[in-house]
């Protein structure tokens, strides 16, 4: 089954404690309705830099960075969008890149 990165960008901040929790209890139950499917628990984001051609480097995440990520299962990538459609991330007014990844093989003999 192939395997999906779910690139998480831009979202609100929660204002209170009580909004922050209701959007961590949404998170934990989304991540337990994708059950196997979901390869490890959701990642966040906490410090970007941009490496840009020639080798410079900003201390930023460019025009639209990536607040977090995840890697998920499915059968192809609409199964893998129609779960990306049901995460908290899109009620929080962020979206979420769907991109399937491409298996390397590494036996170089």
């Amino acid at each position: 089954m192939p395997t999906y990165l779910l690139a998480y960008h831009g979202s609100s901040i929660p204002k209170t404690e009580a909004e922050n929790a209701e959007l961590m209890t949404a998170w934990l139950d989304w991540m337990d309705s994708l059950g196997n499917s979901l390869e490890a628990n959701n990642n966040p984001v906490t410090a970007t830099r941009t490496i840009h051609p020639g080798g410079a480097v900003s201390d930023d995440g460019g025009a639209n960075p990536v607040v977090g990520l995840s890697f998920i299962t499915a059968d192809n990538i609409d199964a893998a969008v129609e779960m990306a459609k049901t995460c908290p991330h899109l009620g929080a007014g962020g979206s979420i890149e769907v991109a399937q990844l491409f298996k390397v093989n590494r036996d170089r003999s």
